[in-house]
């Protein structure tokens, strides 16, 4: 690790006295740049940005002290060094102040100085090994905390946990889930057609939206719901539940908004309830309004009162009253490359809605299901799905011979539908999984590296992070950092077992420098310290 320095001395004899005989490089510095007084010098920091700061105090036009305080407040975790030709407690107490590493008296010999410079090097080697180990951590509890969150959400919404499990999983996990109302906001976040280009882009504004929500993080949070969509939870009083809902739509339409030319967003808001076990009735509220992104593609915030009035526009149902716009082929085209499965039952009834009175007509009931029909056949075709094995599955002959009914109707678009999706997710689960093999095989080779990381591999397929992350748990069933921890203890484990090699060595081995923190891990995960698993796999060869 090389770091920059910069000379600030009025006297020229010793500011080139020390630029020339000090080894620099040998060291591990670069010597960036020099001037004559403060003055002269900031202009010059801010352009090379040194690590570490080397000023004389006393300099005309702008002495030491007030370079240090200036330039300190600019680069906080670039280091100063103070020479000076003054002994007095005064200067040393307002170095103190402005934040100074050291205070060398003149004249400084080269070996003090070099001295100085190694400590100087190694404080900010181990700060930086601080700042990156506490920043891997930040990244790894996100990311674990997004999967629970999840999980979580999914056996709330369906009602698969109980009320005492929801408060004790909280409990559990730190999660403040106590407020006298609460409501939820999806958000759906996608690309439009440069996908490598815009999964950069929607990865930017994920991040603005996350940057949002946690300047409110005490009563909005934020979980993963699938891949491209996203949950909020609001907390509130009864009072103020309403308002903040508004304040978080309004600002994820600002912040997307500033998108919008390479991503497609949609946000919706259920209705306020004053239970956490009535979250699963929000989240039904909220899946009608939010299909509705498939009918409404200009509308990017979708209201309940946008539902209602298109219902209302269908009252009398009948051939004449229908919005032909409503049963384009392109709303069928538009749900299969966005929709998901357990969306299709919600998807059909609104697709169909107030056509009570126009699917008595034969010839629009005809034209209803052969608009369905193509359209599906269309997307998959498009997919590289043969056109004979999907008519198979959708037969012509069986709507000949249906009877007109709205609920024949219902189940025949139903299951065509989840016909073309289950072809378009074996497509992708088979894209998938060439993307999961290769992050598992990057991981075979690459786990031994301590930093290596969830970004390193996403940028190595060329996904984004959020994206990888999304698709590794889902897949994985546990987080990246969770699988990475995994491999590592098993191949620890295995050199406990099979060979001397100490506990620090095994640490290095396996990605770890610190090997205080390989024992925590190991400890953590397996319930013994290395010592331990040692020692009793030792016992159980010798009682073999």
């Amino acid at each position: 690790m090389t770091l920059k320095v910069f000379l600030v001395e009025d006297e020229s004899v010793v500011r080139e006295g020390l630029r020339d005989n000090i080894p620099w490089q040998q060291f591990g510095y670069q010597f960036v740049g020099e001037a004559g007084d403060g003055e002269m010098a900031l202009p010059l920091i801010r352009k090379t940005k040194p690590d570490v700061l080397i000023t004389d105090i006393k300099m005309p036009f702008m002495d030491g002290l007030t370079l240090s305080h200036i330039a300190g407040q600019e680069f906080p975790e670039m280091k100063i060094i103070i020479i000076s030709g003054y002994d007095d407690f005064e200067y040393a107490r307002q170095a103190i102040r402005v934040g100074v590493e050291q205070y060398l008296l003149k004249p400084i010999t080269r070996r003090t100085l070099q001295k100085v410079l190694t400590e100087v090097k190694e404080k900010i080697e181990s700060e930086q090994e601080q700042k990156s180990y506490l920043n891997k951590y930040q990244d790894d509890m996100h990311e674990y905390e997004q999967f629970f969150l999840r999980t979580f959400f999914e056996k709330v919404f369906a009602e698969q946990i109980s009320v005492q499990e929801i408060y004790e999983e909280a409990q559990k996990h730190s999660l403040d889930i106590n407020a006298p109302c609460y409501n939820l906001i999806f958000i759906d976040v996608q690309e439009k057609e440069d996908k490598r280009k815009a999964g950069e882009v929607c990865q930017k504004c994920y991040e603005e939206l996350m940057r949002f929500i946690m300047r409110f993080s005490s009563y909005y949070l934020v979980f993963r719901w699938n891949v491209n969509t996203y949950g909020i939870m609001i907390k509130g009083e009864e009072e103020n539940i309403v308002e903040r809902t508004g304040k978080c739509l309004e600002g994820i339409e600002q912040i997307c908004a500033q998108y919008e030319e390479e991503i497609e967003w949609y946000a919706a808001a259920g209705s306020p309830i004053e239970r956490f076990s009535q979250l699963s009735e929000c989240y039904q509220k909220l899946n009608h309004i939010f299909n509705y992104r498939f009918f409404e593609p200009s509308k990017h915030i979708l209201s309940e009162r946008l539902t209602e009035g298109r219902c209302d526009g269908h009252r009398k149902g009948a051939v004449e009253d229908i919005d032909m716009n409503k049963t384009s082929p392109e709303l069928i085209r538009s749900f299969l490359a966005k929709g998901q499965r357990d969306e299709v039952a919600e998807f059909v009834g609104n697709f169909l809605s107030g056509m009570d009175e126009a699917l008595k007509s034969r010839i629009f009931w005809d034209y209803t299901l052969l608009n369905v029909r193509f359209a599906a056949l269309s997307f998959v075709t498009g997919l590289g799905a043969a056109r004979e094995d999907f008519l198979r599955s959708v037969d012509m002959e069986r709507i000949q011979k249906m009877d007109i009914s709205l609920e024949n109707m219902r189940d025949y678009i139903e299951e065509t539908l989840m016909q073309a999706l289950e072809f378009r997710d074996r497509k992708n689960e088979s894209q998938g999984r060439k993307t999961l093999n290769k992050s598992l095989e990057y991981i075979e080779e690459n786990y031994m590296r301590e930093s290596l990381s969830l970004n390193e591999i996403a940028a190595a397929l060329e996904v984004s992070p959020n994206y990888f992350s999304a698709m590794f748990s889902q897949e994985m069933q546990m987080t990246f950092v969770e699988y990475v921890t995994q491999k590592r203890m098993e191949k620890a484990k295995s050199l406990l077992r099979e060979t001397e090699m100490r506990a620090n060595e095994i640490a290095l081995t396996v990605g770890y420098k610190n090997p205080h923190y390989f024992s925590f891990v190991f400890k953590k995960t397996q319930g013994l310290t290395p010592r331990e698993y040692r020692t009793l796999e030792e016992g159980d060869k010798a009682e073999a």
